[in-house]
């Protein structure tokens, strides 16, 4: 290359470079990217059912970061709100699943999907679930796990669970699948353990509160439904199948679904109040009749989510406050003593107890 050429070469890039600069000064993107804008929040009165609600929101821009934030990253444990928060390095936040908060083991009772896994089966109520992009769904979710199981000599078997990551109650007639999820132990002892690593049965035996592998999964196997564990001899290969249906048995398409909270009953389906707790499986008057403190999210037109608690309402004022705030769909999360809200670096909605599991949102959630 000649002299003049280098020094051309030179002043192009010293020209390219002084371009840029000045459209960085000016604010003009070279290459625009998606903004998500700011989580906000907000003390609001709202006219509902021939009374008025203070009622606190906080408003999540579409496509934010979510993920489910589980007491102590396990489940079927308990931690403080700000802890969890915390942890999670959340910026907004609201608390999640029904929970057996009342003695004994704090299992959950709603549908939990963490970071694209099932950790936790819900058979009632309604679901709020992410895609990988930030947008939210909304459907009464069921799922059912099934699988095969064959010996080294090549005979296959069928195999389900009934429960995934909980404790069996006593008496019990069950088979439950334990992941890590649920930490590096089933939590209790008793029934038959049957320890699979990479898709091969490890190991069987009685449960002495077993090791959950890292690259596996423990089934457990009580009361009748011990003889099932027959089946399932060292050396076997299993295979796995989950499906998730809706309460009328049609295929949902969520084993894309990265986040999951299931919870409900329902209160807003495409604009309008739609409330049936006893059709999703509802039988307490807490949710029935009784006024109580409510926490819960709704989708907006846009795609974008209001996280809402309130101090006192009926489930009918709750779905009319919803459906006043503009929601398109609206669910219940566990309210009570659980109703927890946060955002940027406030609790907005103080609990009353420790919790079981939480949605967090923001840019660091980790």
């Amino acid at each position: 290359m000649s002299g003049r050429q280098e020094a051309s070469r030179l002043i192009s890039k010293a020209i390219a470079l002084i371009i840029v600069t000045i459209l960085i000064v000016i604010g003009i993107r070279l290459e625009p990217a998606e903004a998500k804008g700011a989580i906000t929040s907000a003390s609001v009165r709202v006219q509902a059912g021939g009374r008025a609600f203070q009622v606190q929101t906080v408003s999540i821009p579409k496509g934010t970061p979510v993920t489910l934030g589980l007491a102590k990253r396990q489940v079927g444990q308990t931690e403080a709100f700000t802890s969890i928060v915390k942890n999670y390095r959340a910026t907004a936040a609201i608390n999640g699943a029904f929970f057996n908060a009342y003695g004994g083991p704090a299992d959950p009772y709603g549908t939990l999907i963490v970071k694209g896994r099932l950790a936790h089966f819900g058979g009632y109520g309604t679901s709020i679930g992410f895609l990988p992009d930030g947008t939210a769904i909304m459907a009464s979710l069921r799922s059912s796990l099934t699988g095969t199981v064959t010996t080294p000599q090549g005979q296959s078997l069928g195999w389900y669970a009934v429960f995934l990551n909980r404790t069996p109650s006593d008496g019990a007639n069950t088979i439950i699948k334990y992941t890590p999820d649920r930490g590096s132990r089933v939590g209790f002892t008793g029934g038959i353990a049957v320890t699979i690593a990479k898709g091969v049965v490890i190991d069987k035996g009685t449960n002495t509160n077993v090791a959950i592998p890292s690259n596996g999964y423990v089934l457990v196997f009580t009361g009748s439904e011990k003889k099932s564990a027959d089946r399932f001899v060292k050396g076997s290969t299993v295979e796995e199948s989950l499906v998730y249906k809706d309460d009328q048995g049609n295929s949902l398409p969520w084993e894309h679904v990265v986040t999951a909270v299931g919870a409900g009953p329902r209160l807003v389906r495409d604009g309008q109040v739609e409330l049936n707790a006893k059709a999703e499986g509802f039988n307490d008057p807490k949710i029935l009749t009784s006024s109580a403190a409510r926490s819960g999210i709704a989708i907006m037109p846009d795609g974008s989510l209001i996280l809402a608690t309130v101090n006192g309402a009926t489930m009918q004022q709750w779905a009319a406050i919803m459906k006043a705030l503009g929601a398109k769909q609206a669910m219940n999360l566990d309210g009570g003593a659980s109703s927890a809200l946060y955002a940027n670096g406030k609790v907005l909605t103080q609990p009353g107890r420790s919790l079981s599991n939480v949605l967090v949102f923001g840019s660091n959630v980790n």
